[in-house]
């Protein structure tokens, strides 16, 4: 029975609990403390990246021009379709569904490798071009974003390799898989950082 109301009619009392799983981060609260730090960074050079460009616009559009933007754009659906996967492990591991989950997690993970090695291709041809950060402005944030953001994705895929295997191995429950959704979360940074920074580097103009 609820608490009776100025108005006549009873309240029903607050779940303090529910609130604060509403409230609650997807995850260990530690991985959004690295993320928001590693957003932060990305933010500074984006900035930085925005505001030199602005001084060398002719500069900036004509090195932008040797990147292929059917590369990036392909690795853009690529990590897209690869956060959508771990919406689904997720969900699966959720209903207590751990083989699934597990199945979801590798497709991300293999999307990862693909990424990655459309990233070590485009990397390859423009050091056989002998184009370096030191070659100019553009590609000094170009290689060291691009770079930055590879490295990102290889450790995302060190954190679901690690989330796969104990999924196989029934470690995760609908109450305890906090490790899923962590993992998760830090994927989810990389997939936005790229849906970012592929526009920035590699269209405006």
């Amino acid at each position: 029975m609820g608490s009776p109301s100025i108005t006549g009619y009873p309240v029903k009392p607050l779940n303090m609990q529910q609130l604060n799983d509403k409230d609650d981060l997807p995850g260990d609260f530690a991985i959004w403390i690295f993320i928001f730090a590693e957003m932060l960074a990305f933010g500074v050079l984006f900035v930085a990246y925005a505001f030199t460009r602005a001084k060398n616009v002719e500069l900036f559009n004509e090195s932008q021009l040797t990147l292929s933007r059917t590369s990036g754009a392909i690795n853009t659906l690529v990590l897209i379709t690869s956060s959508y996967f771990v919406v689904r492990g997720v969900a699966a591991i959720k209903r207590g569904l751990s083989k699934q989950c597990a199945h979801w997690l590798t497709g991300a993970f293999l999307l990862g490798g693909v990424f990655a090695s459309i990233k070590l291709v485009e990397f390859n041809t423009k050091f056989a071009a002998d184009i370096t950060m030191s070659t100019n402005n553009f590609y000094m944030f170009y290689l060291s974003l691009t770079f930055f953001h590879f490295m990102h994705v290889l450790m995302g895929m060190a954190i679901l390799a690690c989330i796969i295997v104990k999924a196989r191995r029934g470690g995760y429950s609908p109450q305890d898989h906090t490790g899923v959704e962590t993992g998760a979360s830090f994927w989810h940074m990389v997939d936005f950082l790229w849906i970012i920074l592929f526009p920035l580097v590699y269209i405006i103009r």
